[in-house]
């Protein structure tokens, strides 16, 4: 059993947890995730590491509320106990001193991209960050990223703060000015934009790594849930990623296959939704 140190809202519905987990914290490295499981016959659901504490034995995890399981999390306060909390899992993210690095992120990947951006820094880049997000309320840990990175672009899809438009816009622009040299690219996000993130990239021949979130179970390559196509060979996102050339991954493919259990997840949120609110309801009318 793991348990809640801390818990944050960074908004509405994207969650902190700082867990206590030493033996995790102390091989955790940018990149990597762990996979957690919440009470017996609970789903296992994979988190990348936001953050870490070596010598308080704790590792910080981020999550929005999105489907049944994440649900049920962000009902939990500090005190409470995570059934199984296992990894460090997956390659950790390679670092060198490239030059100047762009990493984009989008939605709460933010939490993701973060550790990446602070290793980057201290590998002795130059780190230009660009935060996406749909609006204002949505955005977090700006300051966090911007402690790490030599200049931060602030991107809003609605304009509610920062530059209006997408991730894309800055990236192609920082990509096609005359007085600039980019020499590695890190996108993490949504499916969708780190694919667009790999469109903008590939005419200026600039290398695009992306941090892959496919269907994924058991975390140790077994299962086959996680298996992506890189440049038409079958990986599988848990122990050959989860960072891949985006250059070369099969972004239709993904995104099919993350479509496969999308109804079914819906259901089976809509009637924990409808069995808790009658619930509250029951308790309401009997004291």
């Amino acid at each position: 059993m793991y348990k809640i140190l801390k818990r944050e809202y960074l908004t509405t519905s994207t969650h902190l947890f700082e867990i206590e987990a030493p033996k995790v914290a102390a091989r955790a490295q940018a990149g990597q995730f762990i996979i957690l499981r919440h009470g017996e016959g609970g789903e296992r659901i994979p988190l990348t590491l936001a953050d870490w504490d070596k010598s308080r034995g704790s590792v910080k995890v981020v999550f929005m509320e999105i489907g049944l399981t994440t649900s049920k999390l962000a009902l939990l306060q500090v005190g409470d106990y995570i059934t199984d909390f296992v990894g460090p899992l997956g390659l950790p993210t390679h670092v060198e001193k490239f030059g100047t690095v762009v990493c984009a992120a989008g939605g709460f990947a933010v939490a993701t991209i973060m550790p990446v951006v602070r290793a980057l820094k201290q590998a002795g880049n130059r780190v230009i960050s660009i935060i996406g997000v749909r609006s204002k309320e949505l955005l977090f840990w700006e300051r966090e990223v911007g402690a790490h990175s030599d200049e931060l672009i602030v991107t809003t899809d609605d304009g509610s703060y920062g530059r209006r438009g997408l991730v894309t816009e800055p990236l192609r622009d920082l990509l096609a000015a005359e007085d600039a040299r980019i020499d590695h690219v890190i996108a993490i996000g949504p499916t969708i934009m780190m694919k667009y993130c790999c469109l903008t990239t590939k005419p200026f021949g600039v290398k695009t790594i992306v941090s892959l979130n496919p269907i994924m179970v058991d975390g140790t390559g077994m299962c086959g849930c996680c298996r992506v196509s890189v440049d038409g060979i079958t990986r599988f996102a848990c122990v050959d990623g989860p960072d891949f050339d985006g250059h070369a991954v099969d972004w239709d493919e993904l995104m099919s296959r993350q479509k496969t259990y999308l109804e079914e997840e819906k259901n089976v949120l809509k009637r924990w939704q409808c069995q808790r609110t009658g619930r509250r309801e029951w308790d309401a009318a009997h004291g």
